[in-house]
């Protein structure tokens, strides 16, 4: 059984079990998500995933619109089994990238407009799910190999990691034009440069909470985060947990 629905999920907190697996996504707005202990945010870039019969707490961050989809493991083919039993064998936060979210865009289009009819659910929600496992499971696609330095490109950030780094300033380090760069990165890394820089931000961070320390406020200067706040946030957001959770767990 495959149930898509379009929900504003309550800034109340809720708590709740069910028998079913859930995907949950947002369409617009935010809510944060914590299943079987394991904290985490629905946005436009990341989704939640809870197993059936998992202990999960949920409340909407203000205006909020969000897909769910509710999968019920009778009835259900072999091949589809095997696919439910890979995406919730534990609570995951999948990113989400910018052509899945057009994908999802779509799909809450035509649900919008079109919701009763249940075979028209059944064939966005399949598609949804199989995205999403081919994103997290199936084979990488090849990139297009670039001129791009990237080792010069990861030393240039390293090195100024601490400050706001832009677009057009990486480009100058390997003398192409803001446009050009931007495309040619995505190509040859599968990241904009945006997301690149972000990415390494946190590793950073993750890296220092593991192995000093250094107060929160600093880590978060190191790393170019405006404050220790927006730290905060950025790991809960992309990463699924607290940077105080992060250092117990070490």
């Amino acid at each position: 059984m495959l149930r898509a629905r379009l929900i504003r999920l309550d800034d109340q907190a809720q708590e709740h079990t069910h028998d079913y697996h859930q995907l949950v996504m947002s369409l617009a707005g935010r809510a944060e998500f914590e299943v079987n202990g394991r904290g985490g945010e629905v946005c436009r870039m990341r989704a939640c995933l809870v197993p059936g019969d998992a202990e999960h707490q949920f409340a909407g961050m203000g205006d909020n619109r969000m897909l769910i989809l509710d999968l019920d493991e009778r009835d259900t083919p072999p091949e589809d089994l095997e696919l439910l039993g890979r995406l919730f064998d534990y609570p995951r936060y999948p990113a989400l990238d910018a052509d899945f979210q057009q994908l999802l865009s779509y799909a809450g289009s035509e649900l919008e407009r079109y919701g009763s009819d249940p075979q028209l659910a059944r064939a966005l929600g399949g598609l949804l799910l199989r995205a999403l496992h081919l994103r997290l499971f199936g084979e990488q696609p090849r990139r297009v190999p670039t001129s791009l330095d990237l080792e010069r490109l990861d030393a240039y950030i390293v090195q100024h990691l601490s400050r706001r780094i832009s677009v057009a300033e990486l480009a100058s380090v390997v003398c192409l034009s803001p446009s050009h760069f931007h495309a040619q990165f995505k190509d040859s890394v599968g990241l904009t440069p945006h997301q690149y820089l972000l990415k390494t931000r946190l590793d950073h961070a993750s890296r220092l909470l593991r192995e000093t320390q250094l107060p929160l406020v600093r880590i978060a200067e190191e790393c170019g985060f405006s404050s220790q706040s927006a730290l905060t946030t950025s790991m809960r957001r992309y990463l699924g947990l607290t940077p105080k959770r992060l250092r117990l767990d070490r």
